[in-house]
């Protein structure tokens, strides 16, 4: 599952800010898979992986939060061959509803 942000500003306060906010609905052990970047705006990064709980990529900051909404769910929402023609937003909602949360653990 792909969570996309929109950065008003390219610093660490605004992705901190839009981290916490984007990812705080998610089980903690669906956190573990992010990785950090070595910009500026990473900086705050210890504290945001202390909030959150989890542990980088190519800057989005020319899109308006719309259109990576838009990318968001069309990527979340394609089947996908690897998942049997099954789309990772199904599978995500169908394990978090699930009685069998182990999946979650390391």
């Amino acid at each position: 599952m792909m969570r996309l942000l929109h950065l008003p500003r390219s610093d660490a306060d605004s992705l901190h800010t839009a981290l916490v906010a984007r990812m705080r609905d998610l089980p903690p052990g669906l956190l573990h898979s992010i990785t950090w970047d070595q910009g500026t705006e990473m900086a705050r990064h210890v504290t945001t992986t202390a909030v959150l709980g989890f542990p980088k990529g190519v800057s989005l900051a020319g899109h308006p939060p719309a259109h990576l909404l838009a990318v968001e769910n069309k990527l979340n929402n394609r089947p996908r061959i690897v998942l049997r023609d099954r789309c990772p937003a199904d599978l995500f909602t169908n394990s978090l509803t699930s009685q069998n949360q182990s999946v979650f653990r390391r």
